[in-house]
């Protein structure tokens, strides 16, 4: 398990350095979400194979350090899971892979880009016959 300092390089990292940051042409699916009382926001790019496998997950988005390292991780953590697996994923999953007590007064911020990407998911699965 980590100790607090490295999962605090590790928001850095995804921070100074985001995985897939990007608008998505051509994606299957996009949700855009916000945090009104600090003002992050967050738009969630997601493209599905056959049996609702994502393929590719992208983020643009603008806020605070948390909120946007959060957006990185998930988009790089989410890539290859099924939309069932994405559905179970949760506050407590990004507050784990974030450090508890790294983030645990920003759990708004840290859980953003995770609601997201399920509301995409959700719109994906709403707009199929």
């Amino acid at each position: 398990m980590a100790d607090r300092q490295e999962f605090i390089d590790l928001i850095l990292d995804h921070y100074d350095h985001p995985r897939n940051r990007a608008a998505m042409v051509g994606a299957d699916a996009v949700a855009h979400g916000g945090n009104p009382g600090c003002g992050d926001v967050v738009t969630m790019y997601l493209r599905l194979a056959a049996g609702d496998r994502l393929t590719a997950v992208t983020f643009e988005g603008e806020g605070c350090t948390i909120s946007q390292a959060a957006a990185s991780i998930v988009a790089e953590k989410a890539v290859g899971k099924t939309l069932s697996e994405l559905a179970e994923m949760n506050v407590e999953w990004i507050v784990d892979q974030m450090g508890r007590d790294v983030v645990a007064s920003r759990t708004r911020c840290a859980a953003l880009a995770l609601n997201t990407l399920k509301a995409a998911g959700e719109r994906y699965r709403a707009a199929r016959p």
